[in-house]
């Protein structure tokens, strides 16, 4: 269960989680969703320009986390603005869209970018959104899930809008984070923290510290 935690209780785990994929799979909607259980229609939303973040709180297993999730813009001509922040990744969330095949084609296109900057210590989850555009579906759950286990990686699929499977993905990403790397504790206020960041005036002094995660 998510919930906020106050100063008096114990300082939780950090952890830095990438969202990776094509432009207009749901990744802000993602974010959005599970940070503030909040959704945005596809008229509503704009692509991500730069690195979009948020913090928010997790207990998984009786151990509590803090999550800075950062959606990546998945844009082209952004990709190598935003490369520097695969560094200190632990976990990675690579979403396509289930009603787009090219989106699933182009996972492993993402796939060979985590490999260049973040080598095979990051825990890969592929997670297929828009689960409730059922009839649309170009991509069958045994494909995503014969992917994600050529990859080593976890599986779900998820809808931003009905919020289905979401904090589940997250909880297990976690999970398995936890039981392979070792984490660290840090001293943390209660705040939600939402920010876009503007990687064309990048000011390496106001990026939140990297915790753990590859070394590259």
């Amino acid at each position: 269960m998510r919930r906020e935690i106050t100063g008096d209780e114990e300082s939780p785990i950090s952890i830095k989680i990438l969202l990776v994929g094509n432009s207009s799979v749901g990744k802000s909607s993602l974010l959005l969703r599970f940070t503030e259980d909040d959704f945005l229609a596809d008229e509503d939303t704009i692509a991500t320009i730069g690195v979009d973040f948020k913090v928010t709180r997790l207990e998984v297993d009786e151990k509590k986390y803090k999550l800075a999730i950062w959606d990546t813009a998945g844009q082209e001509r952004f990709r190598t603005l935003t490369a520097s922040y695969y560094r200190g990744a632990q976990g990675v969330v690579l979403v396509y869209d289930m009603t787009s095949r090219k989106t699933f084609d182009e996972l492993l296109r993402w796939d060979r970018e985590l490999d260049t900057y973040c080598g095979d210590s990051v825990v890969k989850l592929i997670l297929g959104n828009k689960a409730d555009k059922s009839l649309a579906r170009q991509v069958t759950t045994e494909e995503g899930k014969a992917f994600a286990e050529s990859l080593g990686a976890l599986f779900m699929e998820c809808s931003a809008k009905t919020n289905e499977g979401i904090e589940e993905a997250f909880r297990e990403l976690v999970r398995k984070i936890a039981s392979i790397q070792p984490l660290i504790l840090i001293p943390t206020k209660p705040t939600t923290i939402s920010r876009t960041v503007n990687l064309l005036e990048d000011d390496e002094a106001d990026k939140p510290a990297a915790v753990g995660g590859c070394g590259c």
